[in-house]
Order: structure tokens, then sequence, then C-alpha cells
């Protein structure tokens, strides 16, 4: 790798948001690291991109052990913490919210980062590397069924909040893309046209004003970062 050839890794590569920002990072001439469940669609986005492909679930320890030999000693830019999990479809109440489906979310969308960023922070350090958690107005909304999934995105952004407070020199974000026109936004809404959505692809210029800006860490909404892009 070049010395100034700029490295990431992502989280939920295959599909939806993730692999359209690895896509935009591959055109830029990125290295990436692209973790997702989805064996197949993963290795066509792998064959897109010439990326390292890791399958699997991000809560998986064994997976998160193969990631940490992925991203070596080398540097390291960014990591975007995009897999998720939305929970049971169609969205329960909380009042009959199964709570081992709620631990599984709890597993995915908060753990799961956490346990990746305390094996990457070392390389991002050293790199001066942003790290992105993907969040959802769900984590400040009190949206009717989405307290599995809206309760695991706030957690999310306070760990990320902490974060960039014991970590002054790094850039840490919260990253609310919107609605977007994805499975696990369809898994939501089963049966209903959510074809008024954005693409995901249409999301990315925002991130990537974010990736260049470096504004200070905090929460940043898309829809924000588009108009100043």
């Amino acid at each position: 790798m070049p010395e100034n050839t700029k490295r990431a890794l992502i989280t939920g590569a295959s599909a939806g948001f993730g692999r359209a920002v690895a896509l935009a990072l591959a055109e830029r001439d990125w290295e990436l690291i692209l973790v997702a469940r989805g064996a197949d669609r993963l290795d066509r986005v792998r064959a897109a991109t010439g990326a390292h492909a890791i399958a699997g679930d991000v809560a998986d320890p064994a997976v998160r052990e193969r990631i940490a030999e992925a991203v070596g000693p080398g540097r390291l830019d960014l990591v975007l913490n995009n897999a998720s999990a939305l929970g049971p479809s169609p969205l329960p109440a909380l009042d009959r919210y199964p709570l081992g489906e709620l631990a599984t979310v709890l597993d995915t969308n908060v753990i799961a980062p956490l346990a990746i960023l305390q094996l990457t922070l070392t390389a991002l350090r050293a790199s001066d590397g942003v790290v992105v958690d993907i969040s959802s107005d769900a984590a400040v909304g009190g949206y009717q069924g989405w307290g599995g999934y809206g309760a695991s995105k706030a957690a999310l952004d306070q760990l990320t909040n902490v974060l960039a407070a014991e970590n002054p020199q790094l850039r840490i974000y919260s990253f609310d893309p919107g609605d977007m026109r994805t499975e696990m936004h369809q898994a939501a809404f089963p049966g209903e046209d959510i074809s008024d959505r954005p693409e995901p692809e249409t999301v990315v210029p925002a991130l990537l004003y974010l990736l260049e800006s470096r504004p200070p860490s905090g929460r940043y909404l898309a829809s924000e970062l588009s108009v100043a892009s």
C-alpha cells in the first residue's frame, strides 16, 4: 500500500449505506476492509472495490478477532460502524418486546461497535483517524415500535459522546443519515411502499463532507451536512 493511501474499516458493507460508502471510497483509491453477514453480496462488493472482505456477524467475538488481524499494525483512517440489527419485524411495542431479541439488538448495535473500537483505537490514534458511528432519529424520538432499536442507538450515541471526550485528539462522530430506501427500513415497514425514501447513495456526499471537513466531534445529521456541502 502506498504510504499516503487512506484505509477504512466498514461494517455492514454488503448492502445499503455501507455498500454505497465502500464504492465511493474505492473510487477515491481508499484501501478497504469490509465486514458483513451476507457472504455472497459481500463478495460482489469485494470484487467491485478490491477490498479485504470478512464475512461474519460483528456480534461474534471470533469475527472481531479477524477484524483485528486484518487491521494489523498499519494505518487506519476511518472506522465506520454501520452494521445494525433492527429487531423483530413487524416492530413490537415495548410491553411485548421479546427480551432475547432485545439482547441481540444491543449486542449488534452497542456492544459490537465498542468492541471494534477497542481493537482499532491504537491504529486510529497513530493515523489521526476518524470514527463514524451510524445513528438514527429513533435515538432521540419517541416513535411507537422503535423502542428496542431506538434505545440501542441512543446508547451508541452516548458511547460515541463519551469516547470523543476521552479521545480529544480524534474526530469521533455520531452520524444520522436519515431515512433511506434500504432492506432494514423496508423490514421496519413490512408491506408498505418506501420508494419515496432516498437511495443510500444520495447520503454519501454528506458523509464525505464530514470526513473531509473534520468538524469537532459530535452528532451530525446528513440533512444538515448536505446543505453545508
